[in-house]
């Protein structure tokens, strides 16, 4: 092939200087002390950027202490209610020295965007400085997650806020992180994957230019969160079908003149979905193959997954063998002193055309149907992921898709230390949220969770407003009932 790495569509790579990613670990449980804890082994490791797992609670804008959240506070990720937490969270940690710190925050990313802001300015640091990375992609919660909690329109509407509001003030923060891996999680295939991931983008990227955003200022401050799955050679070609579609769709669809607009950053997690409960120790060996097919594949930032995470929250050993799978891949097997090594296979270069004609043919259907925010409303994606997950799991059960210990070579069961969340850290977190409402300004607080609600209610941008009360201590549960209040909740159709 004639194209070389770096080169327009970019689909060998968006550089032509081969090089280490950028190694990051999803992690979080308990309270922001416990996980701080956590950070500090794993950076003592060799990590050089971390995500924050939230739990469940925090990702829905509900407190510690709402009763709906009980049993459910520091269960799958840190507990997070203000920015109390946030200080204690990143204790330590010189945000300067992070490559990034991202985050599942989606229908809370413009209370995330202010926590960091507000946590820089405490600390003296220029935002601009760190890699703050906001997952913000709520549209795909409508379908594929879960966690929304306001109308789809008005989610957009927070969402686009944050991307504006990065645009403008912290061009240096990745603003979106357009997530397909939740969707493959969720059943898709890969040609889904990718294609209602670049719906969902078109419908943020339209909101923030009709704000007098161009897609220059906007699209070199995304990044897109996808899986690595089994399927090595077609996980290869999808990322690099992935960038030419986008290159193409930046500069012949949006008219983008920045070359950055056109050059798709890709962040990787290998596929949770492919662990098994069975044998635990095969997940080893999944996530490995996963990796290389991420590597090989030219992302620029990956997470791999811990064995144990079919079990639960993986263990510290377990979580230190995952980023020693990312080094060992990156600095023992030579694959980062190459660019798409693998250019030029027929095989390659055959799965990665029939694979771009694939999303393109799915994209104009979602287009046909009115784009992303009507696809979500008529029940499209919920529909196409539910018929695509069913497929999956029938060649599963059936044993037509082998799976070494669930389907193939099985044996007895064998037990594996699982990490326990310590019950004590629920009613910490309680008691520490009470404390801090004890100890505030609260004439402070009550002036700015007005502010946050005469912005949201006059159509202005909500973060600056979320800065302001974030900074005298009001809670993520309290900023959240303001905007329920304006908003309304999310109503799901029930069409499957």
């Amino acid at each position: 092939m004639t194209e070389q790495p770096g080169e327009f569509p970019y689909t060998r790579g968006i550089s032509a200087d081969p090089g280490v990613w950028t190694m990051g670990q999803y992690a979080g449980f308990g309270t922001a002390a416990e996980t701080n804890a956590r950070f500090k082994a794993l950076l003592a490791q060799g990590l050089t950027g971390f995500s924050v797992a939230l739990d469940l609670p925090t990702q829905m804008g509900l407190d510690s202490d709402n009763p709906r959240a009980r049993g459910e506070v520091g269960k799958v990720g840190v507990a997070i209610d203000s920015l109390a937490d946030i200080e204690v969270l990143m204790d330590g940690i010189e945000l300067e020295r992070i490559t990034q710190v991202r985050t599942t925050a989606n229908s809370i990313g413009y209370i995330w965007a202010a926590l960091f802001e507000a946590l820089a300015e405490k600390r003296g640091v220029d935002p601009n400085v760190f890699g703050m990375f906001i997952q913000n992609d709520v549209l795909k919660e409508y379908f594929a997650r879960g966690t929304q909690i306001f109308p789809a329109p008005a989610g957009l509407t927070l969402s686009v806020d944050v991307i504006e509001h990065v645009a403008r003030r912290i061009p240096r923060w990745v603003s979106l992180a357009m997530s397909g891996y939740h969707i493959r999680e969720s059943g898709s295939s890969a040609v889904q994957e990718i294609a209602f991931t670049f719906a969902n983008a078109r419908a943020y990227l339209d909101a923030a230019i009709a704000r007098g955003l161009t897609v220059d200022d906007v699209a070199p401050t995304l990044f897109t969160f996808l899986s690595s799955n089994m399927d090595f050679m077609p996980e290869v070609a999808k990322f690099r079908a992935a960038r030419r579609v986008w290159a193409r769709l930046m500069r012949d669809t949006y008219a983008a003149k920045d070359p950055r607009s056109e050059q798709l950053r890709i962040f990787v997690f290998t596929a949770g979905s492919s662990l098994t409960a069975q044998q635990p120790l095969n997940n080893v060996v999944r996530t490995s193959i996963e990796a290389m097919a991420a590597a090989l594949g030219g992302v620029q930032t990956m997470h791999v997954c811990a064995f144990d995470e079919a079990l639960g929250v993986p263990t510290e050993s377990a979580a230190t063998l995952a980023l020693r799978t990312q080094q060992i891949v990156a600095f023992e097997t030579g694959v980062t002193g190459l660019v798409d090594p693998l250019g030029g296979s027929y095989v390659l270069e055959a799965l990665t055309d029939q694979l771009e004609r694939d999303i393109l043919d799915e994209m104009h259907r979602i287009e046909q149907k009115g784009g992303a925010l009507a696809c979500i409303e008529s029940g499209y994606f919920a529909t196409a992921l539910s018929d695509s997950a069913y497929e999956q799991a029938l060649a599963v059960d059936s044993g037509d898709k082998p799976v070494v210990g669930v389907n193939r070579f099985v044996t007895d069961p064998v037990s594996f230390e699982v990490f326990g969340i310590d019950p004590e850290s629920e009613r910490s977190q309680v008691r520490d949220v009470e404390r801090v409402r004890a100890s505030r300004d609260q004439a402070a607080v009550d002036r700015g969770l007005e502010e946050v609600r005469e912005a949201a209610t006059g159509g202005d941008n909500v973060v600056p407003a979320c800065v302001n009360a974030v900074r005298a201590y009001a809670t993520v549960g309290e900023i959240a009932d303001v905007l329920r209040g304006v908003y309304g909740t999310w109503k799901p159709s029930g069409t499957f």
